[in-house]
């Protein structure tokens, strides 16, 4: 397991109720059982009143295990920590899972001690007290083993306050059988997609060209994140003061969305209203060249027994603007540690075995979750028995977050509304100029 703790050692001062020579103590013992657990190794018998005793709670993950399991392994590989796993809905109820996280984190009791948390939530968190800081325990050198992108999404306010664990990100879906008809390789720009789509469309072989999420709904701002990105703009300043979402590279690339339903008319009118599922089912019943989706689509697109085009599909970063670099807005969840757990130094602990090489390799493997570790793409038991996700490092290499701001769940409804109207309008300018307005009373008043 990489060791992310500060080992430098000074004069102790007191942190909560011990010293930083016994956390370093603590964390050092228990480090070596952490590795353990992530190698599923045996443990010593102790009595569990000896224990630290802390809770995780987290949405509900499946695949084949659940992080019940994982929590049950850390526990039975060492016996400094006792970990009790509070079991929330699954991320397709993310308002229930919110809702339950603040409920708790507001009473400040210090219960759950560990917690993940979609990536949006995370400035929301921080700005209210509930997340501790962790930039003492995982200082900035050591944040090199983590995408820059998931860094990034973890820091608010200067400070890294939550840790990476697993990602997703929207990438390109595509046909190899027509792009190696009608280009040789996947589209590296927006314009490369476009006359490619227009010639499988114009040869009738697909009748879309490109399909992608326009529904007013998180994903349309998921989708924005990308493209504007793609054209070097941003949706907020890097401050989070201000919105830019009007600025000449955020109005290129809505107008591009605009355009690829009624200019170049390689995308229906319907993707207004469609969100993932609903852009997914064209695709797989052959009837688009290219989508922009998450990983869940890849499974679904490879079996035969739902998909018309398994053994057809290719995944690629998506394209850029002339000058720019593809951007792939990112999702996933990332832990974090509650500010007010009463046993900091065992949340700790648990956190960095969570977070570690050898327990993403095991989601990675077991949920087909994405690590956050660029190293673990070239790992040869996931290129072993998970092929698709080994492929991934080019696509979430490109990761990036929603606009980080506390007032996150404010600005992405005024995001969605104003986007809504500039793709159904077609005043692009207008609309962006209005919604930037909104925005800004939101994150500078």
């Amino acid at each position: 397991m990489t060791d992310m703790r500060n080992g430098s050692g000074r004069n102790p001062r007191i942190v909560g109720h011990v010293t930083l020579a016994d956390r370093r103590a603590f964390l050092l013992g228990s480090a070596a059982l952490g590795a353990a657990a992530a190698v599923g190794l045996g443990t010593r018998r102790v009595r569990a009143q000896e224990r630290a005793e802390i809770s995780f709670a987290s949405a509900a993950f499946f695949g084949s295990e659940t992080f019940g399991d994982l929590a049950k392994a850390y526990n039975e590989a060492q016996d400094r920590v006792k970990v009790t796993y509070i079991n929330l809905p699954p991320p397709s109820s993310s308002t229930e899972v919110y809702q339950g996280l603040v409920q708790q984190l507001a009473r400040r009791t210090g219960t759950p001690d560990v917690f993940s948390q979609d990536v949006i939530w995370i400035a929301g968190f921080a700005a209210a007290g509930w997340a501790l800081p962790l930039d003492e325990y995982f200082p900035a050198d050591k944040r090199g083993d983590y995408f820059p992108g998931t860094i990034a999404a973890c820091t608010y306010g200067g400070k890294l306050t939550a840790l990476p664990w697993f990602l997703d990100t929207g990438m390109l879906y595509y046909r190899k059988d027509l792009v190696d008809k009608h280009g040789g390789k996947a589209p590296t720009t927006w314009d490369e997609l476009t006359e490619m789509a227009s010639a499988a469309q114009k040869a009738k072989e697909v009748e879309f060209g490109y399909v992608w999420q326009g529904k007013q709904a998180e994903v349309l701002i998921c989708d924005a994140v990308e493209v504007i990105g793609s054209n070097k703009g941003a949706i907020l300043s890097p401050d989070g003061k201000s919105c830019t979402i009007n600025s000449p590279e955020g109005v290129a690339a809505i107008q591009f969305l605009h355009d690829t339903i009624n200019k170049t008319k390689i995308s229906p009118k319907d993707v207004l209203s469609w969100d993932e599922e609903p852009s997914r089912q064209p695709f797989t019943a052959g009837q688009s060249m290219f989508m922009r989706n998450w990983s869940y689509a890849y499974p679904i697109s490879q079996d035969a027994k739902v998909s018309q085009i398994a053994g057809k599909v290719g995944v690629a970063p998506l394209p850029a603007f002339a000058g720019g670099k593809s951007s792939a807005c990112l999702g996933g969840y990332q832990l974090g540690v509650n500010a007010n757990s009463k046993k900091r130094e065992a949340a700790i602990d648990f956190l960095t075995w969570l977070s570690s090489a050898e327990t993403q390799r095991r989601i990675a493997i077991n949920f087909g979750l994405g690590p956050t570790r660029p190293a673990l793409y070239k790992d040869q038991k996931i290129a072993s028995e998970n092929p698709f996700m080994a492929g991934l490092e080019p696509v979430f290499s490109g990761a990036t977050p929603r606009p980080v701001t506390p007032d996150y769940a404010k600005v992405t409804l005024a995001l969605q509304s104003g986007l809504s109207k500039a793709l159904l309008s077609g005043e692009v300018k207008k609309e962006l100029d209005a919604v930037a307005d909104r925005v800004n009373t939101i994150v500078g008043g």
